[in-house]
């Protein structure tokens, strides 16, 4: 491996970006943000601890789930999961943050970089109920910047595209907690487990 040294030796390798993509870059929330968030299930936050550690946490839920309080202001649910918290206590030590958002379908994703808070309530928290879930926390971020990312990842790597999807080979979710989380516990047992019922647990602790 030949290590890059600083930035002016990367800026060497891969150039400069143009005044437009510069320009691309915002403060708040636009108009078109607000639409693309309400039509967003999925999103993929950032978060990294006191030490640098980081950590990139999936949260999902219908469309529309991360709430705009303001043009600057966001707040995205907890929902039931494995109660590590690695996000959340990271949030604790560092405010930092980063937010990518996908809308299934679209090349393009909304990126979202600020500073979070934990917060236990607030008048939004009856917004965010679903299935009877309403969430004891919520990452709330103070928006510092804001801008769309162009969709050439997605397009390079096919994601949205059914023939290049094949998971055939991969061992089931089953079989992976078998092998590193339950392993005395019967693999029947965890197929059941990780079942058709599996989804209508989702929002149980």
């Amino acid at each position: 491996m030949k290590p890059i040294g600083g930035a002016d030796e990367l800026e060497q390798l891969i150039g400069q970006p143009l005044d437009r993509v510069r320009r691309k870059v915002r403060s708040e929330l636009s108009d078109f943000d607000r639409q693309w968030l309400a039509a967003s299930p999925f999103c993929v936050i950032s978060t990294a601890d006191a030490q640098g550690r980081v950590d990139a946490s999936p949260k999902g839920d219908p469309a529309g789930f991360i709430e705009v309080l303001d043009k600057r202001t966001i707040a995205i649910p907890e929902r039931p999961g494995n109660k590590l918290a690695f996000g959340f206590r990271n949030i604790l030590e560092n405010p930092n943050v980063g937010v990518l958002s996908i809308v299934p379908g679209r090349t393009d994703t909304l990126r979202i970089n600020g500073q979070a808070q934990l917060v236990s309530d607030g008048d939004f928290f009856d917004r965010m109920v679903v299935k009877g879930h309403r969430p004891r926390v919520a990452i709330v971020v103070s928006v510092e910047e804001v801008f769309t990312h162009c969709g050439k990842a997605f397009m390079r790597s096919g994601l949205w595209e059914p023939d290049s999807w094949d998971s055939g080979g991969l061992p089931s979710m089953a079989m992976l907690s078998k092998a590193y989380v339950q392993p005395d516990t019967p693999l029947e047992d965890l197929e059941s487990y990780y079942g058709p019922s599996y989804a209508e647990r989702m929002y149980k602790d």
